[in-house]
């Protein structure tokens, strides 16, 4: 029990120190304004810690905190320290929506896709900002995430999971600036949604029969997108590697188009050979030349990078069936696996995919460039001719 009451405390008006016990005072000031205050110990030192005014803090809540206080010095926390750190981070704090925009604009760099680097923050905007843009990220818990993604959940699953993952990488950039006490609870937040439809996660691919059809009909126009799908089917390339082809990639004297390790999905360059057909659709490409620096091959409306929406729509014009311009990369490959006599690896190596195995990877130098040579000559071939030349791949 303390020894000051409270009829006593509102009495004391003289100047002086007015202890309560186990260290809590009252302090009175020959001004008149009165204050709490507890002297500590910590660290082999003496000090006074003010707990507040008497205007505002009662008897009751200075013993409060009082026994707050003391209590963290028995667990070995610095109570003045422990003070500082909250003010200080109580006003660094920043809302969800702030901790996303420092978030992208710290990791955007490291993204290769601009699109991606757009999307990103964009998808945020729209879906999550609206219901937690203005909650303190250290606030936010796994119930106000859920409720963000619920409505989209299921009517915009692909949308949903991209916005889950970024909620998350939110969460995760707070809790390693110090913002947050845990780490994001998106294990918890997936328990409470629903269960999504599975969906298979191949593009449609065209059967490699119809290659031959379509690319006829491509061939009937020089459209910048219908160069841009022919050249990207000939050479079995992704859509935007094909639709990033600049001039100064394409050697003309060897046969070769180097795409960049900047724009590979596997962080390396890329050398593709180039067959005689596809030489061909790029001197087509060549009439609309401006010979400006960095000058993409198949440019868009404006100059710029062609969209994949061109491609797509080229593909749409052309054909009925349900196929997607990535999906080429799989009709090559199971024309090369059926129909021709290739190794596996060099067939691979065309599609510039990794190496999932680690050791095996190190060790592997070489790039098959001149066996690949043979094997896109064969395939343009084929796309030209249809079923007449397979006996040519043999």
């Amino acid at each position: 029990m303390g020894k000051l009451t409270v009829l006593g405390v509102r009495a004391m008006t003289a100047p002086g120190r007015y202890s309560d016990g186990g260290g809590l005072m009252l302090l009175v000031k020959p001004s008149g304004s009165r204050s709490w205050l507890l002297r500590i110990q910590a660290d082999g030192k003496r000090r006074d810690l003010g707990l507040g005014s008497a205007a505002d803090v009662s008897l009751a809540e200075a013993r409060e905190k009082a026994g707050e206080t003391r209590k963290q010095l028995r667990n070995g926390i610095d109570p003045v320290e422990a003070k500082r750190v909250s003010r200080r981070l109580a006003a660094g704090i920043p809302t969800f929506r702030e901790a996303a925009e420092t978030a992208h604009r710290d990791q955007k760099a490291g993204w290769r896709n601009k699109k991606h680097q757009d999307q990103w923050l964009s998808s945020l905007k729209s879906y999550a900002f609206p219901k937690i843009g203005d909650v303190r990220i250290d606030k936010l818990d796994a119930s106000a995430i859920r409720d963000v993604l619920l409505p989209i959940w299921l009517e915009k699953p692909e949308t949903a999971r991209r916005v889950k993952q970024r909620v998350g990488t939110v969460l995760d950039w707070a809790y390693s600036a110090g913002h947050r006490e845990t780490e994001a609870p998106m294990r918890a937040i997936g328990k409470g949604l629903p269960r999504q439809p599975k969906k298979d996660g191949h593009f449609t691919a065209m059967p490699y029969a119809d290659v031959p059809a379509l690319a006829s009909k491509l061939a009937k126009a020089n459209t910048s997108g219908r160069l841009a799908l022919r050249f990207a089917i000939l050479t079995a390339a992704r859509s935007g590697e094909a639709r990033g082809a600049t001039w100064e990639e394409i050697d003309w004297d060897q046969g070769t188009w180097t795409i960049p390790a900047s724009r590979m999905k596997a962080g390396r360059e890329h050398i593709v050979p180039l067959a005689p057909a596809a030489l061909a659709v790029l001197k087509v490409a060549q009439a609309g030349r401006t010979g400006g620096l960095n000058e993409p091959v198949f440019p868009g409306l404006r100059g710029g990078v062609l969209s994949d929406m061109t491609m797509s729509k080229a593909l749409r014009i052309a054909t009925t069936q349900a196929a997607t311009v990535h999906g080429f990369r799989s009709s090559f490959r199971d024309w090369a696996a059926e129909q021709t006599a290739f190794a596996g690896d060099v067939v691979e190596a065309a599609l510039a995919h990794t190496i999932a195995n680690r050791v095996e990877a190190a060790y592997r130098r070489t790039n098959y460039l001149e066996k690949r040579r043979p094997l896109m000559e064969a395939w343009a071939e084929y796309v030209a001719t249809g079923p007449e030349a397979l006996s040519a791949a043999a």
